[in-house]
């Protein structure tokens, strides 16, 4: 496999003592919604087409986790422990609480309506230090049954939002996003970007392919929307972002880095499309790559922003 390529120096302390580029394992259709278990050291993911969610550990390598899983998407933790699903079949936001050692243990709809029409298909998912529930709700999980169950969109539109557990409340904070995918927080909360994959299904050449960010006003609404960077090849599907602000993307041949400012500081080579990663192991400086059928995983010297 091709090196990790450093294209900016801002990026060189990231790289050093970096691994390689390893293939953990393989055996998916499509790969997508990593996110870390610390309790039993092992990543889970979805496998969307075939409906299951996989996990990979160190000794074990990878297994199904949870078949028949209502076609999930991204995943995230939230404070407490409890692990948060997209689910493209519920159309929902679901949770699952795990026990000390990780393991499933029951399941609740968290959300799945907005003012008493059904959600289109969640996709991703970031949880704000105050514990409230961001999620982008684009049209994916309803065009068809590859990947959910179509359907035509009750809202008409596709949204960001976000949920207050305390409260209930489900709110729009944004609908510029033609069709809304990845997000993620600054590490300092005050920036949330949010890609735009809406050139995924368009054969004409139209559509965006790129990230919007906005500024984060009083804790809970967007202000000051403009495009991040624009991503080539490919598309902006998922992405994290770690200590030092750089945020790491999916693209068609790699992981792309950005420096907060918007310059690509770094490409990571990949065999396969990225669809999404996110940082985990038992020192958090492991970068895990989603990429079609394979799992992927390089050892930065750096940290995710979030857990």
């Amino acid at each position: 496999m091709d090196k990790l390529q450093v294209l900016d120096a801002r990026f060189a302390p990231v790289a050093e003592g970096a691994s390689p580029l390893a293939r953990l394992c393989t055996g998916a259709t499509w790969s997508e919604g990593p996110v870390w278990l610390r309790e039993s050291c092992e990543l889970l993911w979805s496998d969307i087409p075939n409906n299951r969610m996989l996990s990979w550990h160190p000794g074990r390598g990878m297994q199904i986790w949870r078949d028949k899983v209502d076609f999930t998407n991204g995943h995230v933790r939230e404070q407490g422990g409890a692990l948060l699903h997209c689910s493209h079949g519920q159309r929902a936001i679901v949770r699952t609480r795990l026990d000390a050692q990780g393991q499933p243990q029951s399941d609740e709809v968290v959300v799945n309506s907005y003012q008493g029409r059904r959600l289109n298909s969640p996709n991703d998912v970031v949880v704000k230090r105050d514990g409230s529930i961001w999620f982008t709700d684009p049209p994916y999980g309803i065009l068809s049954d590859r990947e959910g169950h179509q359907a035509p969109s009750e809202l008409g539109d596709n949204y960001v939002f976000r949920f207050c557990p305390a409260t209930g409340a489900l709110r729009i904070v944004t609908d510029l996003v033609e069709e809304p995918n990845g997000l993620a927080f600054s590490p300092d909360e005050s920036v949330l970007y949010v890609s735009d994959t809406s050139a995924a299904l368009r054969c004409d050449g139209g559509g965006n392919h790129h990230i919007l960010a906005f500024d984060v006003v009083g804790g809970q609404d967007l202000a000051n929307p403009r495009v991040f960077a624009v991503v080539n090849p490919g598309l902006s599907d998922g992405f994290r972002v770690d200590v030092h602000g750089f945020v790491y993307t999916s693209s068609e041949d790699s992981v792309q880095v950005y420096h907060p400012d918007g310059t690509r500081i770094a490409r990571i080579p990949v065999p396969e499309k990225v669809g999404n990663l996110c940082f985990g192991g038992e020192a958090g400086n492991e970068l895990f790559v989603c990429a079609s059928t394979s799992l992927y995983r390089i050892v930065l010297n750096t940290l995710g922003a979030t857990a």
